[in-house]
């Protein structure tokens, strides 16, 4: 299994491509603006896309998804929490299929498990794919997710940390913006994990 990854958008968003090597079989999370530029990372690596994952509905998440779904003829899923949020956070979202927490989805050999982290909007998900985390915007490099806007939580926030802190072991964190970290790492460091364990006591 490999990953690769571009980074899109004014706001800089991480779209991955996680694909097996041999049969090039593969998942995209969160094509955001510029999704050209993933299709042609797309078509550069033969890829064989077989469904696009969001990891919640804003706009520079999913504002290009249906551009990556529609050429490799696949669905869209997503938390249907989300179909709540308001138009001008999505810019309008695309059909897509529901995620359910604790399910695993599987295309060939590709396994994502879906843990639901509300918090900064009440659909948004973590995708766990072996030793990877796919965090989109609950857990960041030494930070977490905004819960200012629309649907934002904090106190869900405050619980979705404390839920990925209590996985097991430790894995490498893909956020949906910024570098990659480890979870190890971000519950020795992070402040706002270190925050919500606290505030649990």
């Amino acid at each position: 299994m490999k990953m690769t990854q571009v980074t899109v958008g004014s706001i800089g968003t991480n779209c991955y491509m996680i694909y097996e090597e041999t049969s090039k079989a593969a998942v995209v999370i969160d094509p955001s603006d510029e999704a050209v530029l993933a299709a042609a990372r797309i078509e550069a690596l033969g890829l064989d896309v077989k469904a696009v994952l969001l990891t919640h509905g804003h706009f520079d998440h999913s504002g290009e998804a249906a551009m990556i779904a529609d050429k490799a003829g696949v669905p869209i899923w997503m938390h249907p929490a989300d179909r709540t949020l308001p138009s001008w956070l999505t810019h309008g979202l695309p059909e897509t299929k529901d995620l359910a927490d604790g399910e695993t989805l599987a295309f060939d050999s590709l396994r994502f498990t879906v843990i639901h982290t509300p918090g900064h909007t009440p659909g948004s998900v973590c995708f766990r794919c072996g030793d990877w985390l796919f965090a989109g915007d609950t857990l960041f490099a030494g930070s977490c997710g905004r819960t200012d806007l629309p649907g934002g939580s904090g106190a869900d926030m405050a619980a979705s940390l404390r839920r990925l802190a209590a996985l097991d072991g430790d894995c490498t964190v893909f956020p949906g913006h910024g570098e990659s970290t480890t979870l190890e790492a971000e519950r020795k460091r992070n402040p706002y994990l270190q925050m919500a364990l606290e505030n649990e006591k």
